[in-house]
């Protein structure tokens, strides 16, 4: 697959503290992809070099095969940033049209107001709109050029429930459409549905990567839970196959384990009268603190 964004060796200091440290990453074309990590990770930074708004310390940011930050990409390339200030004075309608009119083949009119859902909005101020819709707006500006690479930083934060479906929808659809997408998100449970592929980073470095599944397997636990009413000692659940943490209460088991399988097998066969049985998979939530929280 070919590589639509390519992080090189990439490092940015601001003084004495580095922001993006060393930082090697590649997102595929075509696919969607999340960049996570906590507060101070590196993530907008990274972001803002991959557009060209700032200007890396050393090593080399690619974009779509050319470097980042170029004219050429500009109409190539659309972004949403966290801080979208609603333009002053101007309408739904003129705020669409001002973005569409800097790009060569411009998204319509009617698939962006589709896409925000601000038909009925379209008289509006820009600036009289609530937050969610303020950040719809915002969306459609950042698909105004028809761009086949989308960043997006923290896209859904003031957005309702419907919004959010909405707009996931509308992802799905680009990506369908063979465009590359890349977001950073702190509802993990939204990257865990939506993403092809995800990294992870903390202080500024790649800490892991791989789709959903692969990540929550490598790194997080799973979950047995179940009745026994004949239980041994609390210590010998410690001893089953692949158990790495047990709790207790009462007649209620909870077993975390990596590898499930064997385990359930030896709990079926035991004396110990074990009965409602609840297995559970890891969530990405669980990964993300087990890989920040180390790091």
């Amino acid at each position: 697959m070919k590589k639509a964004i390519e992080c090189i060796n990439l490092v940015k200091q601001f003084g004495d503290y580095r922001a993006v440290d060393h930082m090697n990453l590649s997102f595929e074309q075509g696919k969607i992809s999340a960049l996570l990590g906590p507060n101070g990770a590196g993530k907008t930074t990274t972001i803002s070099m991959m557009l060209g708004l700032m200007k890396p310390t050393s090593g080399e940011v690619r974009m779509l095969g050319s470097q980042a930050g170029t004219k050429e990409l500009r109409q190539r390339v659309g972004a949403l940033m966290q801080d979208v200030k609603a333009a002053d004075g101007l309408n739904v309608k003129d705020v669409l049209q001002l973005f569409r009119s800097y790009y060569k083949n411009p998204m319509s009119l009617e698939r962006l107001l589709d896409i925000s859902g601000l038909h009925e909005d379209v008289k509006r101020k820009a600036a009289s709109l609530s937050g969610g819709q303020r950040r719809r707006l915002a969306f459609a500006q950042s698909l105004a050029g028809n761009p086949e690479l989308l960043l997006l930083d923290e896209p859904t934060v003031g957005m309702d429930i419907q919004a959010r479906d909405r707009f996931w929808e509308t992802i799905r659809a680009l990506a369908k459409d063979g465009r590359t997408v890349l977001l950073t998100t702190h509802y993990l449970e939204e990257a865990d549905a939506i993403a092809d592929h995800i990294a992870v980073v903390g202080s500024g470095r790649v800490v892991a990567e791989g789709t959903p599944e692969r990540l929550k397997a490598q790194t997080a636990l799973r979950t047995i839970s179940f009745r026994s009413t004949n239980a041994p000692h609390e210590k010998e659940w410690l001893t089953l196959p692949g158990v790495e943490k047990a709790e207790c209460n009462g007649e209620r088991i909870r077993l975390h384990a990596r590898e499930t399988d064997v385990l359930l097998f030896k709990l079926m066969q035991s004396p110990w009268g074990v009965t409602d049985i609840d297995v559970q998979s890891a969530s990405l939530e669980d990964t993300f603190r087990s890989l920040t929280s180390t790091k």
